[in-house]
């Protein structure tokens, strides 16, 4: 990289910004080919062929039996809280999305938050065990940026402890441990198909298990307590996804394995150009799992870099590159957790509060070219070689 750093009086590397989590568009032709069919057809929700079809593809992507479409991941778990008839306290990772709490709060229940281990970002299981207490009634995990959970060793926790496992999956539709999709683990699993995740629905979510009985409950559940017949059959909420939301899912996913083509591309790229750089890191999966790379995940050593996270950040912003943070500062961190003090965060959480102060996250997917990507990485080198520079200009 030759031309002056934005930061130090340069232009931008871009004339355009370079977003994170910008959504991916697959097909948009086939998109509204079936909107329109939908609207023909005058059947717009209230589980169409869309939505059933879309229900048994995600099923047979996720290697298991039963698919619940439903408006949203977020109230895919709370519909778990209620069916699994969980109460006291679930353990679950404090670095998540907030809603992985919110959820489990709004269901009365007492989120307890749990350290990380350092090297994956995934739940700890020694610390899960130290959590476990007499009111302990669920572990609830994360498959973090799509890297897959300690599943293992969290199905034998919860053996041995007779609690009830499952996962926020938020991030990881498309990706396996071991072979076996993500999907089939736990008692449950809940997706989300939110704009900005790898599986793109405009907003929408789903459970999917391998338990008929679970899944009856959860359809059930969704369509306010309802049963096939029509029948009333218990408390229920509406959670339905739409044939719109459908529509946009099934071109996703008829796009999914291009995408995660395009994603490992992206990927590889970063991981060679920032190879060597002092104090940057990219996380990588674990060998044998298979991740969608919806995420590229990046690490700032502020010793060796000579620059903190949050410095990279306002430099990258300066070249229109949107990198930012990632579930900073951590749920336990933030309200109304961090009030209650040890009700939530009852051990201290060292290693979550490092990664939550380290993580970077840069742009990728269909909307970035991989000579993009290795533009954003002549950046960051630059922003390295020249980090004396750069702290002297940001501190004025």
């Amino acid at each position: 990289m030759v031309r002056p750093l934005a930061v130090l009086g340069g232009t931008p590397a871009f004339a355009e910004k370079l977003h994170v989590g910008k959504p991916n568009i697959l097909n948009p032709q086939r998109v509204l080919d079936r909107i329109r069919q939908a609207m023909d057809s005058y059947v717009l929700t209230h589980s169409g062929p869309l939505v059933t079809e879309f229900e048994r593809r995600i099923a047979d992507a996720a290697g298991v039996t039963h698919c619940v479409a439903l408006c949203n991941a977020s109230i895919g778990l709370q519909i778990m809280a209620r069916v699994l008839g969980l109460h006291g306290e679930v353990i679950m990772p404090s670095y998540t999305f907030v809603a992985t709490a919110h959820t489990m709060r709004w269901e009365g229940l007492t989120p307890v938050f749990c350290d990380v281990d350092l090297a994956t970002g995934q739940l700890d299981p020694e610390e899960v065990r130290r959590l476990i207490t007499p009111r302990t009634t669920a572990v609830l995990g994360v498959h973090l940026w799509g890297n897959p959970a300690p599943v293992d060793a969290l199905a034998d926790i919860a053996a041995e402890h007779g609690l009830a496992l499952f996962y926020d999956s938020a991030h990881a539709f498309g990706s396996a441990h071991q072979g076996k999709p993500i999907g089939g683990f736990g008692r449950a699993e809940v997706f989300s198909f939110h704009a900005t995740k790898f599986l793109n629905a405009f907003e929408g979510g789903a459970v999917v298990t391998d338990d008929p009985d679970l899944a009856a409950q959860v359809r059930a559940m969704h369509n306010y307590g309802r049963d096939k017949a029509g029948a009333v059959r218990g408390l229920g909420t509406n959670a339905k996804m739409t044939e719109p939301a459908a529509a946009m899912g099934l071109a996703s996913l008829e796009g999914k394995e291009e995408l995660i083509r395009v994603n490992t591309e992206r990927h590889a790229h970063y991981a060679a150009g920032l190879d060597g750089v002092p104090g940057i890191s990219l996380r990588r999966p674990e060998p044998g799992d298979r991740v969608n790379h919806s995420y590229v995940v990046m690490e700032v050593d502020s010793r060796a870099a000579g620059l903190s996270r949050d410095q990279v950040i306002t430099a990258l912003h300066a070249e229109n590159v949107l990198a930012r943070d990632h579930f900073h500062p951590g749920c336990h961190r933030t309200p109304p957790y961090a009030e209650a003090g040890r009700l939530h965060t009852p051990r201290p959480l060292p290693r979550t509060e490092a990664l939550s102060a380290r993580v970077v996250l840069l742009p990728t997917g269909l909307g970035v070219s991989v000579e993009q990507v290795d533009e954003v990485c002549a950046v960051i080198r630059a922003l390295v070689d020249q980090a004396p520079a750069v702290r002297r200009t940001l501190a004025r």
